[in-house]
C-alpha cells in the first residue's frame, strides 16, 4: 500500500516500511527517538506531529556578526553595499532605531529559557528578501529563520521603517527644496521644473480571482500601479500606489493627490521667469500620454521644425530621470522587480512604501558622490526638518478648488509654457547635437 508522504514542498512517494523509517529518523528530538509502536504518542511543540528543526539560532548569529559585523571582516565593504544595498554606517542607523521602536526585534528567551533569534537574524532576513526579492525559505539557508517567522519579520520591518522614517522620507516639497530644485534644473535648461513623473507596474502573482479583471492590463498580468515623481538627484518627491493595472497614466493622474495642495491653493510658490514671464507655478515633465496641462510639459510626438526637435530631445532627455529612479528602484530592490506573491494589498502598499523611504535614505546618505559629480558647493540633501503643518484641510474652500481645478487643466497655459520653453532652449542650445 502506497502512501504520500510530505516533506516540505515535495510529495514524496514510499511505501509503508520506507515511511516507517523515515517517520522514526524524523521524530527524533535532541538525541532522543520517539518511539511509535507500542506507545502512546508523544506530543512536542505547538503541532501534532511537528518535527523540530534545531536551527542553532546562537552559532548562526555568531557568523553573521562575524562575517559582516566584527572587527575583521573575510568580506570588504563593497560587498556589504551589494548585499544589503547600503552603506554599514546606514545599515546600522535603521537597525538601532527599528529594534527600539518595536519590541518584536528585541532577542527573548522560550518558556525553556532558550535564547531566541537576534534581532540581528530578523533585521538581516527581512532586509534580504526585500533586496534579493527571495521567498522565505531561501533565507532559512543562511539566516537560519523558518519561512512564516521570515515573512512576519519582513512584514514587521516594513511596517516599522514607514511609522518611524514616512514623515521625512515621504514629504512633498517645502519652500528650501523647491529653490534648491529650481536651481538644479535650471542648469540643465528647464527653469521652473520640479521633477518628472511616470507610472510604473508591479506584477501581482497572487491577485484573487475575483478582482483578476480590474487589475489586467494590455500585458495580460494583473499589476498594481506605482505614480512617482522623481527629480534629477535620484529622489522621489511624490508616489502614489495601489491603483488597478488596467488604468493608463490619464486615468492614475485623475486619482492622483499629486496636485491636490495646487488646486486648494496650499502648495509652495514657485516663481521662475522664461522668456521675461512670469509663472508662479512649476511643472512636471511626462511624455505624451499625459494630458496638456498648465503643470504638465509633453514632449512633441512627431516635430517638424529644427526648435520642436530640439525641445523634444531635451525634454526626452531629462524626462529619463524618472525612469532612471523607477530602474534604480527595481534593481535595488528585487522583490518590487519580481511578480508579487502576497494575497492582500495593504502589505504591497507597505513593502512599496518602505521600498521609497529606503531608496531615498540610500540617496541622503551617498550625497557625496552627487556634490562631487556636480563639482560645486551645491549642498543638495542638506538636512531639513519636516514639520507637520495643518493644512485647514477641514474648512473646505468650493470657490478655490473649482478656479484651481480650471487653472490646473488650462490648455492655453499649457501650449505658452510649451511654446516659451522651445524658444529658451533653442537660444540656449539651439546648436548643440545630442
Amino acid at each position: 500500500m502506497f502512501q504520500f508522504f510530505r516533506r516540505r514542498h515535495q510529495y514524496l512517494l514510499f511505501d509503508s516500511a520506507e515511511q516507517e523509517v523515515i517517520h522514526e529518523n524524523c521524530l527524533t528530538v535532541e538525541g532522543e527517538s520517539l518511539e511509535r509502536k507500542g506507545e502512546v504518542k508523544t506530543h512536542r511543540g505547538s503541532i501534532i506531529d511537528h518535527v523540530y528543526i534545531d536551527r542553532d539560532h546562537k552559532t548562526t548569529h555568531e557568523n553573521l556578526v562575524r562575517d559582516y559585523f566584527s572587527l575583521t571582516l573575510p568580506f570588504p565593504h563593497r560587498l556589504f553595499r551589494r548585499g544589503f544595498r547600503m552603506s554599514h554606517k546606514l545599515f546600522l542607523h535603521i537597525y538601532d532605531v527599528v529594534v527600539a521602536y518595536d519590541e518584536y526585534f528585541v532577542q527573548s528567551r522560550n518558556v525553556a529559557r532558550i535564547e531566541g533569534l537576534s534581532s540581528l537574524q530578523k533585521v538581516t532576513a527581512a532586509l534580504r528578501m526585500i533586496c534579493y526579492g527571495v521567498s522565505g525559505d531561501i533565507v532559512d539557508e543562511y539566516i537560519r529563520l523558518a519561512e512564516s517567522t521570515t515573512n512576519e519579520a519582513m512584514k514587521k520591518f516594513v511596517e516599522a521603517v514607514i511609522n518611524i522614517f514616512g514623515d521625512k522620507y515621504l514629504r512633498s516639497h517645502n519652500s528650501n527644496d523647491i529653490n534648491r530644485l529650481l536651481q538644479l534644473h535650471e542648469k540643465h535648461g528647464f527653469p521652473g521644473m520640479l521633477g518628472s513623473i511616470d507610472c510604473m507596474h508591479w506584477t501581482w502573482k497572487n491577485c484573487p480571482s475575483g478582482w483578476k479583471g480590474h487589475y489586467s492590463g494590455h500585458s495580460g498580468d494583473a499589476t498594481v500601479i506605482l505614480e512617482a515623481v522623481a527629480s534629477r538627484d535620484l529622489w522621489t518627491w511624490h508616489t502614489f500606489f495601489g491603483l488597478q493595472g488596467s488604468l493608463n497614466d490619464i486615468n492614475v493622474l485623475e486619482r492622483s493627490p499629486v496636485f491636490t495642495d495646487v488646486i486648494i491653493g496650499r502648495a509652495p510658490s514657485v516663481n521662475f521667469v522664461i522668456n521675461n514671464n512670469q509663472y508662479d507655478m512649476g511643472y512636471y515633465l511626462a511624455d505624451g500620454i499625459y494630458p496638456k496641462w498648465s503643470t504638465i510639459a509633453n514632449t512633441i510626438q512627431m516635430p517638424q521644425s529644427q526648435k520642436a526637435k530640439n525641445y523634444a530631445r531635451a525634454q526626452e532627455s531629462a524626462r529619463k530621470d524618472v525612469e532612471h529612479v523607477l530602474g534604480v528602484l527595481q534593481s535595488c530592490f528585487h522583490i518590487i522587480q519580481q511578480p508579487c506573491k502576497y494575497f492582500k494589498l495593504a502589505t504591497m502598499k507597505n513593502i512599496m512604501r518602505a521600498c521609497v523611504i529606503l531608496h531615498n535614505m540610500i540617496v541622503e546618505d551617498e550625497r557625496y558622490l552627487y556634490k562631487s559629480l556636480e563639482k560645486s558647493n551645491y549642498y543638495l540633501f542638506e538636512e531639513v526638518s519636516a514639520p507637520i503643518v495643518d493644512y485647514g484641510y477641514n474648512h473646505f474652500d468650493y470657490n478655490q478648488f473649482i478656479a484651481g481645478r480650471e487653472k490646473l487643466k488650462d490648455k492655453i497655459m499649457h501650449r505658452h509654457l510649451q511654446e516659451y520653453l522651445i524658444k529658451h532652449l533653442w537660444e540656449r542650445h539651439g546648436n548643440v547635437d545630442y
